[in-house]
């Protein structure tokens, strides 16, 4: 198998959590485990396939933790890994670059943010 060659460290970084929905998915699974229905109820723009997916490319890269619970009906829980842990500076970083961008482009912040449960620290 042919060694990866990266231009630049960050390419490495966005390998793993770029996209439109990683980021969003990890920084939900900050505030604790959730199931997939909680996941997509909160990201109610995801579609169900394009979830799993992004789900799926997580637990690969060992970001996350899919946790199979032995009952009926099944229950499956995702959660940070420990190394997905290590990438909560880099979460908050964007959201607190996010919300001042959304304050210089459109002025006020609740007009554009949805009601959310990541959203509730800035009010």
């Amino acid at each position: 198998m042919q060694q990866k060659k990266y231009n630049i460290s960050v390419e490495a970084t966005l390998e793993v959590i770029g996209g439109k929905w990683k980021c969003v998915i990890l920084c939900h699974l900050t505030h604790g485990k959730k199931r997939t229905n909680e996941l997509k109820r909160l990201m109610p723009n995801i579609t169900q396939k394009m979830l799993t997916q992004q789900l799926r490319e997580l637990e690969e890269d060992g970001v996350i933790n899919r946790i199979v619970y032995n009952q009926v009906p099944p229950k499956v829980e995702y959660e940070l890994s420990e190394y997905g842990w290590s990438l909560k500076g880099i979460l908050d970083a964007l959201c607190s670059w996010g919300e001042n961008h959304i304050t210089k482009i459109y002025g006020d912040k609740f007009a554009v943010l949805e009601e959310n449960v990541l959203n509730e620290h800035l009010k």
